[in-house]
């Protein structure tokens, strides 16, 4: 995988294409998504998949002038930094406020690139080009925003607080998320194992700190190491890490802590008790900033934890 930095002006506009051409049929999947319900957001969708389509014939033009005819496969996945999106397009009916602000993320993230492209750029015809298309992306930007203040019926919010809150999902919660949810369940296994293996809460106790740590600075360092930043609007990495792998320990030290206690049962009882609140935690989390719906997102954490859980006993008892 390349980073951002280490791509050629002709990979940087392959890669270019390979984004419009992306963008576009994903507009295009959700125009169709949304006909039925939504048939002027479809409309919306309909015209920027075709704009998009248009940009990616720009590019290709100038590339042709520049490079000439072949045009190397570079796709998002290949370079460092880029987000990978959620395919909501295969859900039906599609939810208007989803699709928006997903097209929003898109459109962000695209419009980072071009502008981080255009300043690296030392040709003044790529450069004017790339500058465009960043104006154009933030244009898109603004009319995904308007597309779900029209359909909320919460009602609007104003663009700043909406912007502020997106980069608080993003940079502080999205992370956070993501370490409470691998604390919490990847630790379950050895903690339970080790518990009904040993029957001694001191050495659990131990076992438990050990893959809490372990887990928080494993996931902290992948964090970091994922995404500079530089494109998606993450934050830093090594805040994100710091986030991360914080959020992991503490995940796997809550249902830890109570093998403090010497007695088994009442430790493993206020241990379960403190699972249950987790894994419940985690689940309101994404209903609340993920825009997944509750029972949703309970019965895939509960249900995933329980089977670890399940899974640590027996190898425990074994």
């Amino acid at each position: 995988m390349r980073t951002f930095s280490e791509l050629s002006q002709q990979e940087v506009l392959a890669l270019a294409i390979a984004l419009e051409e992306e963008h576009g049929r994903i507009y295009a999947d959700y125009a169709d998504g949304l006909k039925e319900t939504f048939p002027a957001s479809s409309k919306v969708f309909t015209e920027m998949a075709e704009e998009e389509n248009e940009h990616r014939r720009w590019l290709i033009d100038l590339y042709r002038q520049k490079f000439g005819e072949h045009i190397p496969l570079i796709r998002r996945q290949d370079v460092k930094g880029f987000v990978r999106h959620e395919p909501i397009w295969m859900i039906r009916p599609l939810g208007l406020d989803r699709v928006r602000k997903q097209a929003e993320a898109i459109e962000y993230e695209t419009r980072q690139f071009y502008e981080r492209a255009a300043e690296r750029s030392t040709d003044a015809g790529i450069r004017k080009l790339l500058g465009d298309l960043a104006a154009a992306e933030r244009a898109h930007v603004s009319l995904a925003k308007k597309l779900g203040q029209e359909h909320l019926t919460t009602g609007a919010r104003s663009e700043e607080d909406e912007a502020r809150r997106n980069m608080f999902v993003l940079q502080i919660v999205q992370p956070g998320l993501l370490g409470l949810m691998d604390g919490s369940v990847s630790t379950l296994a050895p903690l339970f194992a080790a518990a009904f293996a040993t029957h001694d809460t001191w050495q659990t106790f131990l076992v438990g700190m050990a893959a809490s740590v372990g887990a928080g600075i494993s996931m902290g360092f992948a964090e970091a190491m994922s995404d500079d930043g530089e494109l998606t609007g993450r934050g830093h990495p090594w805040l994100r890490g710091w986030i991360t792998g914080l959020m992991t320990t503490l995940g796997g030290v809550g249902h830890t802590l109570p093998y403090l206690i010497p007695d088994f049962w009442t430790a493993t009882i206020l241990a379960i008790v403190v699972v249950i609140i987790e894994l419940w935690a985690i689940a309101w989390i994404r209903a609340t900033y993920m825009d997944t719906r509750f029972l949703q997102a309970a019965f895939e954490v509960v249900v995933g934890g329980l089977i670890v859980f399940a899974a640590g006993i027996l190898i425990g008892s074994a």
